[in-house]
């Protein structure tokens, strides 16, 4: 794909600047990113934050649907301008002018599709958020992010990066960090590596017995509301004392256990014994 002119890039990066993105301009990376995705044909691609169309091109080569979100009008005008202008080069793309977090993506794909996304770093969670409630329609979710923030994604129990957002992802995939991006690979060049994670579904979620999603997952921010504190303590605002008692025994966990110490399916059980027995008083 030919890339954009550096005047475009110094003219719009400045632009963009207030939303955060960091475009990934460099070729031998984005092939290497597009080569470790998911290749199948007549797929649909959710991309989200299209850009100048770094990756666009190469989603399309999939010969599926891409559909590329932008949040920034005059970004998502120049790559229609490249598609009018390169149709060949671009098969069944269409460009959705909008904030991810505003869309429903189950409108313009309305069978399964995969998504694809280089994320601003302050807004990753929310994104993550958004796309879980869609899970059921989602292949598997592949983004550029933070190097901190991969980590955290795809930490294990009692390590120091778990946290909510760990134990959310999990839920609903099974996530995995492919490979570490250097700062290079950006223009403008951000002070921190990135990493691609994919994330493939189902995740823990479908193998414990939670049937009210939403009620458990805000069950889960609780207990890491205070992170210092022990799961008791965070338990205390919702829960009485001896409820609290009786389901950490119930699950084999002792009074000082703190939230990053439970995996998925502990958390399961956990919200299970305690919301059975909230019904029964």
């Amino acid at each position: 794909m030919q890339a954009p002119s550096q005047t475009c890039y110094t003219r719009l990066t400045m632009a963009r600047q207030y939303l955060g993105q960091h475009f990934l301009v460099d070729q031998g990376w984005r092939n290497r990113i597009f080569q470790s995705l998911p290749r199948r044909r007549t797929e649909t691609w959710i991309e989200i934050g299209a850009g100048h169309g770094e990756m666009t091109q190469l989603l399309a080569a999939t010969e599926g649907r891409v559909i590329a979100v932008e949040k920034d009008a005059r970004l998502a005008a120049g790559l229609r301008n490249r598609l009018c202008l390169e149709p060949a080069q671009f098969p069944e793309v269409e460009i959705v002018v909008g904030d991810i977090l505003k869309l429903d993506p189950t409108t313009f794909a309305r069978d399964q599709f995969r998504v694809y996304g280089n994320l601003p770093y302050y807004i990753t969670s929310p994104i993550l958020r958004h796309l879980f409630a869609f899970a059921q329609q989602i292949m598997s979710i592949h983004i550029v992010v933070q190097w901190e923030v991969a980590q955290r994604i795809v930490a294990s129990p009692s390590r120091r990066a778990y946290g909510y957002l760990s134990a959310i992802c999990q839920f609903y995939t099974r996530p995995e960090i492919v490979m570490g991006i250097p700062p290079g690979a950006f223009r403008p060049p951000p002070r921190v590596r990135s990493a691609l994670v994919s994330m493939f579904l189902p995740g823990a979620g479908a193998s414990v017995d939670v049937t009210d999603e939403r009620r458990f997952l805000k069950f889960v921010q609780l207990c890491f509301s205070q992170k210092r504190k022990t799961l008791r303590n965070n338990l205390r605002a919702r829960f009485s004392e001896d409820l609290i008692r009786a389901g950490l025994a119930a699950c084999e966990l002792g009074a000082d256990t703190r939230a990053e110490q439970l995996s998925v399916a502990q958390f399961a059980s956990l919200f299970g014994d305690l919301t059975g027995a909230l019904r029964s008083t």
